[in-house]
């Protein structure tokens, strides 16, 4: 088992990429908090990952469900190796004239400052360890931007940006940092991406723009973090690594 003994907190871990990290987490020997703003979600997903799982409902904007998530993975699994900062939020895709600023600022709360809030906790915990690894889930949008997600494009950019920094800065600590950009997936955000209905037909214009064919499926994501956060890796950080089957080449 490739992480045995690790302590991990997936963030947004109740659907999507987040719950196909969780569930190879736990496959590799992991104990893993399920942490998410739908609590009801994050024990269901529990319930399917058994005893290795632990749900806790957290809202990654707030400091206090913050460190009220970072401690329960101390003082109950017993210290804290491994944090994913999955959580994001995007506005539909449309003209930037159109997005509001409730919109603007949920979707930078949520893709920026809870990379902030988490590092401010996971870090002191992490150096306990003597060591960790934070993986950050940007995306695609952060390195080849495109009309109708401008100001979701905008926050992964400065999660990429962060990652990078991080990585400098905290690697005296013995700290990794970094970052998955996934291509458009398989989640329940893919309409919101779009911009249009889920159909076929919409589906193929995307797809048409990826050269292996496909969207992302949280399964593509979870191999990507399962490696970054695996001793394999110790000596990558600062990294932001596309899975996207080659749209940004």
């Amino acid at each position: 088992m490739r992480l045995a003994g690790k302590v991990a907190i997936v963030t947004g871990a109740a659907s999507g990429f987040g719950r196909g990290i969780a569930q190879a987490y736990v496959r590799e020997g992991a104990r893993v908090v399920v942490a998410d703003i739908d609590g009801d979600k994050a024990l269901a997903t529990v319930r399917e990952l058994g005893d290795a799982a632990l749900a806790v409902k957290a809202d990654v904007t707030r400091r206090e469900d913050v460190e009220a998530m970072v401690g329960i993975a101390a003082d109950v699994l017993g210290g804290l190796d491994i944090l994913v900062n999955n959580a994001g939020w995007t506005h539909r895709n449309q003209s930037l004239l159109t997005v509001t600023e409730e919109e603007f600022d949920r979707i930078y709360a949520v893709n920026v400052k809870s990379i902030y809030l988490t590092t401010l906790a996971a870090v002191p915990e992490m150096e306990k360890r003597g060591g960790g690894v934070i993986i950050n889930t940007a995306s695609t949008a952060g390195l080849r931007p495109r009309p109708g997600l401008t100001w979701y494009n905008g926050s992964k950019g400065a999660a990429i940006t962060l990652t990078k920094s991080m990585a400098a800065e905290l690697a005296p600590k013995r700290i990794r940092v970094n970052a998955i950009n996934p291509v458009i997936g398989e989640t329940g955000m893919l309409e919101m991406f779009m911009g249009v209905p889920d159909t076929p037909e919409n589906r193929a214009r995307f797809v048409s723009t990826i050269p292996l064919g496909r969207m992302s499926r949280p399964e593509d994501i979870a191999n990507a973090a399962v490696f970054l956060a695996e001793p394999a890796s110790e000596f990558i950080t600062g990294v932001a690594i596309e899975v996207d089957g080659g749209r940004c080449v």
